[in-house]
């Protein structure tokens, strides 16, 4: 095996994993588009399996734009999820609510009168 056979098993090879990338991300869009019906997904996937290259080709040119229009709309809704999760488990209740929880608490019995101070200090300061 010489360098040249090297250097083309390299080409080669990255030619095929961008293949397959590209052939993952033509699957997922497809598969997570939902005014696309299962007759055409299925028509898709038939075609992607018999013509790969020219199928993968063609859908990139057809519905391009559009995958990128709803990989931006998945990425907005999953960070939007993620904001009111931290959002949810952070509590961005101010000093007066934070007092007025500590305040419950006490009332019920749940902490003593000093933790209570030491709440409320925490809380204004």
């Amino acid at each position: 095996m010489d360098f040249w056979d090297i250097v083309w098993f390299i080409i080669i090879f990255f030619a095929f994993m961008a293949y397959l990338m590209v052939l993952f991300m033509i699957l997922s869009d497809l598969m997570s588009d939902d005014q696309t019906s299962g007759w055409v997904k299925g028509i898709w996937v038939v075609a992607l399996v018999i013509v790969p290259l020219i199928t993968a080709l063609i859908y990139l040119i057809a519905r391009g734009s559009d995958m990128g229009k709803r990989r931006m709309a998945e990425v907005k809704t999953v960070q939007k999820m993620q904001e009111d999760y931290i959002r949810d488990v952070a509590g961005t209740a101010g000093p007066a609510d934070q007092v007025a929880r500590a305040k419950d608490l006490l009332d019920s019995g749940t902490i003593t009168q000093s933790e209570f101070d030491a709440m409320k200090a925490k809380a204004l300061a």
